[in-house]
């Protein structure tokens, strides 16, 4: 899977954990809506860290606990070099 993937896997997941729309989550982070949207709709190759680090803290997270998660396992996460 790709890191894109599992990162909008696992914010729908902590999303519908916190019974939370998306439209709430756009509003806290100040992200537009439609970026929100892209993201978690893997429009985004790699979504950028500010936009991350802003959907986590909103989820009410730290980072450790946001990526304590099967799909972050290093073995199964395609991770493109360049």
């Amino acid at each position: 899977m790709k890191l894109n993937k599992a990162f909008a896997l696992r914010v729908r997941e902590i999303l519908k954990d916190k019974k939370m729309t998306q439209y709430k989550l756009a509003q806290e982070t100040g992200l537009y809506h439609s970026t929100l949207t892209d993201i978690l709709n893997c429009k985004y190759q790699t979504p950028n860290f500010k936009n991350m680090a802003l959907i986590i803290r909103e989820l009410g997270m730290t980072m450790t606990e946001f990526f304590d998660s099967e799909l972050f396992d290093f073995d199964k996460l395609e991770i493109e070099e360049k």
